[in-house]
């Protein structure tokens, strides 16, 4: 519950504000998953670089997404993705193959989302939709799911989703998270007519489906880490990467589809 208060108080009090928290979020993450991918673990001394590297980007990506920066600077941040190779000639005993894998895996999973979500606010790219109830929106339909397909699979559960990654998933709790995404959308629709219908409704699906991939995703990375849980931050429910899976990788796939779906 606090981190939910946390997570709404910031986007409803200033999108600057859930930048900085975003900033911590995106750093907590980036160390989960150097933890999870570099091997053998005495290489996670030397990816103090990569938390830089990453760090620049994220501020870069936020800052064109609230406005701080020209969007032109986002050509900058996506550069930032060399580095790692650069630094590698610089260095003895490198691991060329280890930190370039956790740095992209980082980017891509964890950076690159974060930044997203700041690009929510910008009516320049979004419309009139965009603001802080679009990004609640958003968490809220990942929420649902998250919530209702685990006491869907509880109660119900039969059928393994994905044995050999996720052995607790079960089609039946995919299911009711879609059923109980798809009527929290209709509430939206009903109560406010935020957006049409059919587009809330097909973000809905969009959360589901790619908040479904995201959990997986990181439930192989422990699984071949041989870990129970990312990190150890937030007490009893493990690190950021378990609390924020779905959600990074549902922002981007969101994020195109109401681009994508903005002119009709």
């Amino acid at each position: 519950m606090v981190f939910v208060v946390l997570i709404v108080g910031s986007i409803l009090f200033s999108p600057f504000v859930f930048m900085g928290l975003m900033f911590f979020i995106n750093l907590a993450g980036m160390i989960e998953i150097n933890r999870l991918t570099l091997s053998p673990p005495a290489n996670v001394k030397r990816f103090h670089y990569n938390l830089f590297t990453n760090s620049l980007m994220f501020i870069l990506l936020a800052s064109a997404g609230t406005g701080l920066l020209p969007q032109v600077w986002l050509l900058a941040g996506f550069l930032l993705v060399y580095v790692p190779l650069v630094v590698g000639l610089y260095q003895s005993n490198y691991m060329v193959q280890n930190q370039n894998a956790a740095y992209w895996i980082s980017v891509l999973y964890v950076t690159i989302p974060s930044g997203l979500l700041l690009f929510f606010f910008n009516q320049n790219i979004l419309g009139d939709i965009a603001g802080p109830y679009l990004l609640l929106l958003m968490l809220v339909l990942i929420w649902a799911n998250d919530v209702f397909a685990y006491l869907t699979g509880i109660w119900l559960g039969k059928n393994r989703l994905f044995e050999r990654i996720s052995p607790k998933k079960s089609w039946e709790g995919a299911a009711g998270g879609l059923l109980m995404t798809l009527f929290v959308a209709w509430i939206v629709y009903y109560f406010s007519a935020f957006m049409p219908l059919w587009r809330v409704a097909g973000m809905a699906i969009v959360v589901v489906v790619s908040a479904i991939y995201g959990d997986l995703i990181e439930s192989l990375l422990k699984r071949q880490a041989g870990v129970k849980d990312s990190g150890g931050l937030i007490p009893g429910h493990g690190g950021i990467l378990d609390r924020f899976d779905a959600t990074f990788f549902a922002t981007p796939f969101v994020f195109v589809y109401l681009l994508l779906t903005s002119g009709l």
